[in-house]
């Protein structure tokens, strides 16, 4: 359950507080639910003015509770709800003023007496989203969508939504961009995952082949299975990259 957020009042000096969380240790809190979270995505939060952390007498940035479960709500509200950072900052002043708020979300959200909100844990978000929501998901104009689609990074499905995968890669896009990274430059992303799962597709195709219907669903997990462990070779194999790269 969220309670009515306190913090993000505004910047001040860190004191003594053993409860004050680095940047770092907040990005591992909310990688437990939020999983594509970057330090980048934190600070972009912090610049649009909706989490203000404290700062040390060097710089450093100090988050408390408070300001880590703003935090959460924040992408919670992005990552559920599709909504732009203004409408956003409106909520959770809202909340901060002890006020109700409705959330434009199908099922399982909750207005609670005490101006809190809350959504049930495991509920999956909305199956399709159309195209004004994907662009207030993602904080990106009608051009960039276009361009995106122009190369192949973003695409609608039969029924001209877009689906929770193209959801999440329409932000990372978005986040690659404030780092200067243009879709021109993602062209060879889009061709190895079209690789990979080319790859996949070979191992699981006789198993989806097969008549039993339990065959077919043991092909759509292994899929998924092998999906995630290419992801984190992928992963990895940047990481160890540059780490060899920039020493």
């Amino acid at each position: 359950m969220l309670r009515t957020p306190t913090g993000g009042a505004g910047h001040g000096t860190a004191t003594a507080d053993d409860r004050a969380l680095s940047i770092g240790a907040v990005l591992l809190q909310l990688r437990d639910e939020f999983p594509e979270v970057t330090i980048s995505k934190i600070r972009f939060l912090e610049a649009e003015g909706l989490v203000e952390p404290l700062r040390t007498p060097s710089g450093y940035r100090k988050f408390r509770p408070d300001d880590v479960e703003r935090l959460a709500q924040v992408l919670r509200m992005q990552r559920d709800h599709y909504l732009p950072l203004k409408v956003i900052r409106e909520h959770l002043d809202a909340l901060a003023r002890g006020e109700q708020i409705s959330l434009p979300s199908p099922g399982g959200q909750r207005d609670l007496p005490d101006g809190s909100w809350d959504a049930e844990p495991g509920r999956a978000t909305a199956a399709r989203i159309g195209r004004a929501e994907l662009l207030a998901a993602a904080e990106v104009t009608e051009s960039d969508l276009e361009e995106w689609e122009s190369y192949g990074l973003v695409a609608p499905t039969a029924d001209g939504g877009y689906d929770a995968e193209t959801v999440t890669v329409a932000k990372l896009v978005a986040d690659l961009g404030r780092f200067g990274l243009e879709p021109r430059h993602l062209r060879a992303m889009r061709g190895a995952a079209e690789r990979e799962a080319g790859l996949i597709e070979q191992v699981v195709a006789p198993l989806r082949r097969h008549r039993n219907p339990q065959t077919r669903a043991h092909a759509e997990a292994t899929a998924k299975e092998l999906a995630e462990l290419s992801v984190r070779l992928h992963s990895a194999l940047v990481q160890t990259t540059l780490r060899i790269r920039l020493h």
